[in-house]
Formats: C-alpha cells, sequence, structure tokens
C-alpha cells in the first residue's frame, strides 16, 4: 500500500470515528437532557427551572461531544477552550448581576420559599407573586402596580410570606382614658370578639393590659382569623370597637399635657 493510500485510509478512518463521537454525543444528549427533564417533573420542580437545566444538560454534553470529535480528526484543541474559557470569563464579568439574579432565581425554585399567588413583603415590596422568571420576580401591589423584583434582591433580604399558614393573627392596640374601668373595658372587647364569627375560638384571643402609656391605658387585643379574613376583620373591629366604646361611654383620649401655672 502506497503512502498516500496509507494516509488516506487513516484520515478516512479518523473521520468515521468523528461522526460516530457526534452520533453517541447527540444521542447521549438528548437521552440525558430527556433523563433529567423526568426526574425534576417527578419532584414538581418549576417548569422554568427544568427547561433551563434540561438545556443547558444537552449543550454541555454536546460541546464535549464536539470536542472530542475535533480531536479525533487531529485538530488542536487547547487553543480553542482556552478563547472559549478567557470569553466566558470575560462575558461573566460583564454579566456578573444578571448571573447573580440567575443563580438566585435557581435558589428560589429549588427552594420554593415562594410559589406564584403568595403575599410576600421582600426587599421592600409588599404584594402578591405573579410570575417567578429566571431574574427577576414579578408581583402585584395592593394598588394594582406590578413591580420586577430582581432575583437577587428577594435572595438576600428577609422573606415575609404571609400565605404558607392557613391562620393568622391580627394585632391592635386600643387606648381608654385612665378614668376607665378596666375590667369593663376588657369584658366589652371580649363580646365584640365573639361576636365576630370570622374570629377563632383555638387558638383563643389575648386581650390584656400592653402600657400605661402617655395618655392612654393601652390594651393589647390579638384575635386568630383565617388568613384569607385578615384585613376584613381588621377593618371591622376597628369601627366595631369604636362604636361600642361610644355605646358604653368608655373614653377614647386625645394626646393631652396638664399645663400648671404658677403665679409669681
Amino acid at each position: 500500500m502506497t503512502q498516500e493510500a496509507s494516509t488516506a485510509t487513516t484520515m478516512l478512518g479518523s473521520i468515521v470515528y468523528a461522526i460516530i463521537i457526534l452520533a453517541i454525543g447527540f444521542w447521549g444528549a438528548k437521552m440525558t437532557s430527556r433523563l433529567v427533564r423526568g426526574l425534576m417533573e417527578r419532584r414538581d420542580m418549576d417548569q422554568a427551572l427544568t427547561g433551563f437545566i434540561g438545556n443547558l444538560t444537552n449543550a454541555v454534553i454536546l460541546t464535549f461531544a464536539v470536542i472530542a470529535a475535533l480531536n479525533q480528526l487531529g485538530i488542536q484543541t487547547t487553543s480553542l477552550v482556552a478563547v472559549v474559557g478567557a470569553a466566558g470569563l470575560a462575558i461573566g464579568l460583564a454579566l456578573k448581576d444578571s448571573l447573580g439574579n440567575f443563580a438566585a432565581g435557581v435558589m428560589i425554585l429549588i427552594f420554593k420559599q415562594f410559589k406564584a399567588g403568595d403575599l410576600i413583603d421582600a426587599a421592600g415590596v409588599l404584594g402578591v407573586v405573579e410570575t417567578l422568571n429566571i431574574f427577576s420576580t414579578q408581583m402585584r401591589t395592593a394598588d394594582n402596580k406590578t413591580i420586577f423584583v430582581p432575583n437577587g434582591k428577594l435572595i438576600g433580604d428577609n422573606i415575609i410570606n404571609y400565605s404558607t399558614k392557613p391562620t393568622r393573627r391580627v394585632d391592635l392596640v386600643i387606648g381608654v382614658s385612665y378614668k376607665a374601668d378596666l375590667s369593663h373595658v376588657k369584658l366589652v372587647l371580649e363580646d365584640i370578639l365573639t361576636g365576630d364569627s370570622r374570629v377563632l375560638k383555638d387558638p383563643e384571643p389575648t386581650i390584656g393590659v400592653l402600657e400605661l402609656a402617655d395618655n392612654s391605658v393601652n390594651f393589647a387585643v390579638r384575635p386568630w382569623v383565617e388568613a384569607a379574613d385578615y384585613w376584613g376583620v381588621y377593618f371591622d373591629l376597628h369601627a366595631n370597637i369604636k362604636t361600642r366604646f361610644d355605646a358604653e361611654g368608655i373614653g377614647i383620649p386625645y394626646p393631652q399635657r396638664d399645663v400648671h401655672l404658677h403665679q409669681a
């Protein structure tokens, strides 16, 4: 066999092996991506995260397959990998904030601190979560404004989720005059809470003297309600307490000061 024929045979064999590597790589990427998606779907992971991880897995395996095929053809890929790595580093530095938000979004989707429909207070925003995206979270405020909060701010701050528990406690501070009969005031407050069917019997409401303030004796009134009834009970109790106190002759004092005049 001549040298030219031997070289051609070797080149043909390398091409065949490279094609086989690519074929196995494409098949392996497809099957692995499908397996990863299936595992994540069985764990009820977010669809956006499932799709992203599946596509990322596919891309990584295909990249390794292409590099292996190029090596089989005798093409030096060391410099190519170095160039790609340097480009990746430059892109990462330029998009560090976006990558931080992406990482935070993945953490939120994995650990599920909140979900769409939850009422949360985070990053200085109180609202209902509408959409969880990879880079930001869309929220709707009480006055129907849409706010997009970067996920990095959410994951780096305290998150108060008001929707995870079925019940909530309504915390009221009610001030009465120092001349009021405290036992009478407590009985009236208990009667008001008993008359509201939305107030839960268990846990039992708490009513007690909170503090002796400058202008009033302050009562802590803390009933428990279903989470959906919170604001309705909050507003109604204030109105009912004022109306009932007026009927019972219980004074709600204004801020006041005693002025003493001394004649020289």
